[in-house]
């Protein structure tokens, strides 16, 4: 198997709420969008909505709410200020912030917030971390 994930899809219990949500991002839905699924193009890995009871369906799985999913989402800033900046701007679009930023034990300086579908994303930013040009973590 090749080291690399091309898409990445979030069951929605609306999609009409979760693609307002992603848009005040800023983000542009893809016109290869059909139907009930939605395509966020993210630089290389697209962000796919898709109801949750069919995504469950399809993986022939119960859709059962179990709390933490065990995986979280991360948006790389580029300083502190972007962190801080990021937060706000997704609480005012109706995220619930779950760790405000801080300090963090390795380093860096990050928070957590849940989408309104509960999806965890983390917002790090990660002093000896760089970008390309195209904004891609260069590890």
């Amino acid at each position: 198997m090749r080291q690399k994930i091309n898409l990445i899809t979030l069951g929605v219990k609306d999609t009409e709420k979760a693609v307002k949500f992603y848009e005040a991002l800023g983000w542009k839905k893809s016109s290869k969008s059909q139907g009930d699924l939605i395509l966020f193009p993210l630089g290389g890995i697209i962000l796919a909505l898709y109801p949750r009871k069919l995504l469950a369906d399809d993986a022939m799985i119960k859709d059962e709410a179990t709390g933490f999913s065990g995986i979280t989402l991360s948006y790389n800033a580029k300083s502190r200020q972007e962190v801080d900046s990021v937060l706000e701007q997704v609480k005012k679009i109706g995220a619930k912030i779950i760790k405000p930023a801080q300090e963090t034990f390795w380093g860096g300086y990050g928070g957590y917030f849940k989408d309104p579908d509960g999806h965890l994303f983390e917002v790090a930013y990660v002093p000896f971390w760089k970008f390309d040009e195209k904004d891609n973590l260069i590890l």
